[in-house]
């Protein structure tokens, strides 16, 4: 698979966010890309685009400003920064584990967003680290969603960036995650079992992701797509009084919400988790219970210097037993 290299921008990051492109079409009802523009957004109000066009806020591709009189088809896409709206701040801070000229590597916490999505804008992993180590050339190498806590990976240089993320596209990378489910009724600590199958396990299914849709499809009859070995770490009793079931994941592939998917499926879905198995109501994040899902560490060669690199995470699990009771033990 080749890497697809994004569309350089005529504009700079500011202020850790990058500014923002439209395609524009080549034809339509519109005489003028103002026109377009006007009907595109028409939630904000002419005026204030107007005004935005009238003081060269508004480029096209070549970074010149674009004036209310550019015909429709002059430029197949503009470019321009965002108002950024109030953001409630995300209380729990991103670690940095490794810098260096071509990566940076942090212990990303549960609530925090990799990159900005949604009403969280400044508030994510990517914003705070470009603002924080003054380099707008930073990107992230692979993603965690935002639930999910642990180890990331920012590419630091564009010139090497293609390196780094061939390493994912042709899986060669070792991911591992921790996960913590409520112990299943039944459970058999001298025989474990997930949904019937002995532990440890591989699970395979086929997975895809739709845009605007909140959680992935699984289809049973398609060739499977998605990867995950499961074996159990323990059982126990967490700090809350739950009686828990503790998994190492190493997936296989990077399917969006894979591991979710995979141990819902199994019967054991992710304590804090309000998509899998079940779609629960919109509701402000519950910090006292997070996603229990961690990044817990990546493991490859490096491709410019060919030696092994290993990163892993300091955080743990909340809800992880305190005492595990190991598989196979009384």
């Amino acid at each position: 698979m080749m890497t697809r290299m994004p569309m350089p921008s005529p504009l700079p990051v500011k202020n850790g966010v990058g500014p923002t492109r439209l395609r524009v079409p080549a034809s339509g009802p519109w005489a003028t890309i103002a026109e377009y523009v006007v009907a595109r957004f028409d939630h904000l109000g002419a005026d204030d685009l107007h005004r935005r066009f009238d003081a060269g806020e508004i480029v096209g591709t070549d970074g010149r400003p674009i004036g209310r009189g550019t015909a429709l088809g002059a430029h197949p896409f503009v470019w321009y920064y965002r108002d950024l709206p109030a953001e409630d701040p995300v209380p729990f801070h991103e670690e940095i584990l490794h810098v260096d000229d071509d990566l940076v590597v942090i212990d990303k916490p549960h609530f925090l967003p990799t990159t900005p999505s949604g009403r969280y804008l400044r508030e994510s992993a990517l914003v705070r680290l470009r603002v924080r180590l003054d380099n707008p050339d930073l990107a992230p190498i692979h993603r965690l969603d935002r639930g999910t806590a642990g180890v990331v990976m920012f590419s630091a240089r564009p010139a090497t960036r293609g390196a780094y993320q061939s390493l994912f596209e042709k899986r060669r990378v070792v991911k591992v995650y921790e996960a913590v489910s409520a112990r299943p009724p039944g459970w058999d600590q001298d025989a474990p079992a997930l949904d019937g199958r002995a532990v440890p396990l591989v699970y395979r299914n086929h997975i895809e992701a739709r845009r605007g849709e909140l959680r992935v499809v699984v289809d049973d009859v398609r060739e499977p797509n998605a990867e995950t070995a499961v074996e159990v770490r323990g059982t126990g009793v967490s700090a809350s009084g739950r009686a828990v079931l503790h998994t190492v994941l190493r997936p296989h592939t990077g399917r969006m919400h894979q591991l979710r998917v995979h141990l819902a499926a199994l019967g054991v879905g992710i304590l804090g988790d309000r998509r899998y198995p079940d779609l629960l109501p919109d509701a402000p994040d519950d910090h006292s219970l997070p996603l229990q899902l961690l990044a817990r560490e990546l493991e490859f060669t490096d491709p410019l210097s060919g030696t092994p690199r290993r990163f892993v995470t300091r955080r743990t699990l909340a809800e992880a037993p305190a005492g595990h009771l190991a598989v196979g033990s009384r």
